[in-house]
């Protein structure tokens, strides 16, 4: 299972890597959002994956116990990726607002320069 989640984290990386680097503000973002669901996978599964664990409940005895800390890191994780997106996804709603561009080129100023 671990392999599996690797090499989905793994494509996860990469698609993000590759539509971070293109010119389009709206593929920066999507881009951004892949990575942080891919740094989520990431944590969750460093912590572990088990199968036949239980909850870490008082009162109820198991032979092993889920790790709740990575669980807890990933939640807070995604409060703060959502509240980051949603703050771009307006900052680009706004510059194509004044611009009229989501091209990042035309963005800099960097058009005519070639």
């Amino acid at each position: 299972m671990e392999i599996l989640m690797s090499v989905t984290i793994g494509v996860l990386f990469m698609c993000a890597t590759y539509m971070m680097l293109s010119k389009s503000l709206i593929r920066i973002i999507i881009g951004t959002g892949l990575l942080s669901h891919g740094a989520h996978l990431l944590i969750l599964t460093m912590g572990g994956l088990k199968k036949d664990a239980a909850a870490p409940l008082l009162g109820q005895h198991a032979d092993s116990y889920v790790d709740p800390l990575p669980q807890a890191l990933i939640l807070t994780a995604i409060v703060i990726s959502f509240g980051v997106t949603s703050f771009i996804l307006v900052l680009a709603y706004r510059a194509y607002q004044e611009l009229g561009t989501d091209n990042m080129e035309q963005l800099r100023g960097n058009e005519g320069n070639d």
